[in-house]
């Protein structure tokens, strides 16, 4: 029997690269995202590899994903690994320079609808048990500060520290949670965070050899197919030519 996958923000970047992983494994996906012909256009390339239910759904809109969870019927509603990917990050100021909009949308998105999704579906995937897992992506931004990151950096530690205190509550069940947390990768994430900017992504990964989401699908795949005895707390993923830098010091 094939499993159900549930991923959400699958209509570009980690979720898209995701889909197509799973889908091409044979699993039944769940695919869901704001933009419906993104959705209708992967449904379609995924056609005759697997079966494919898309949804359309802002993670934000806590009615609308308890009412997706509740119409879903089997194999969609035996969710086998939920891959919480929807996300974003805006703008780069410092905080004192931020427009709170940004911040509260990034707050809604990061940490409210990563809740909403995951509240509504463990029942489903509780009854699924041994081997269920859930994957929250989370960010190397949740262990490391940065000039800019300041409430993107708060949502991915939450995340986090969401996953582990999951885990607990999820002892006994055979559910598995992980927070897989990418360092520098290549995507729509970043013309989001510039506002489209191209220059600034150009700038941002040249010459940096950065993660690809097709890396992230991989990582994704190899999470939710180990064996049922083994759980992967939290793993954390840079390019290899991505490290730390120094600590800053203000000198008068």
């Amino acid at each position: 029997m094939s499993q159900t996958l549930f991923i959400t923000g699958a209509t570009s970047g980690f979720g898209l690269a995701c889909a197509r992983r799973f889908g091409s494994e044979g699993w039944n996906l769940v695919i869901t995202g704001r933009r419906e012909d993104r959705l209708r256009a992967l449904a379609d390339e995924l056609k005759g590899q697997c079966q494919v239910l898309p949804l359309v759904l802002d993670v934000t809109d806590t009615d609308a994903v308890k009412a997706a969870v509740a119409a879903l019927e089997p194999p969609f509603s035996e969710v086998y690994t939920l891959i919480n990917n929807a996300g974003l990050a805006l703008g780069t100021e410092p905080a004192q320079d931020c427009d709170l909009e940004n911040w509260h949308r990034m707050i809604d998105t990061n940490v409210k609808g990563l809740t909403t999704v995951t509240h509504s579906l463990l029942p489903n995937i509780i009854r699924t048990g041994k081997g269920a897992t859930i994957i929250n992506i989370g960010s190397v931004a949740g262990h490391w500060p940065y000039p800019g990151g300041n409430t993107y950096c708060g949502t991915k530690a939450f995340v986090e520290q969401f996953s582990y205190a999951l885990r607990c509550d999820l002892e006994g069940t055979g559910v598995r949670v992980s927070n897989l947390a990418p360092g520098l990768s290549e995507s729509e994430f970043t013309l989001v965070r510039t506002g489209g900017n191209r220059e600034a992504y150009d700038a941002t990964y040249a010459g940096a050899e950065p993660i690809q989401p097709e890396d992230i699908a991989n990582t994704c795949w190899w999470l939710a197919t180990l064996p049922h005895h083994m759980n992967i707390n939290s793993l954390e993923v840079m390019a290899t030519r991505q490290t730390w830098g120094r600590l800053s010091i203000h000198r008068e």
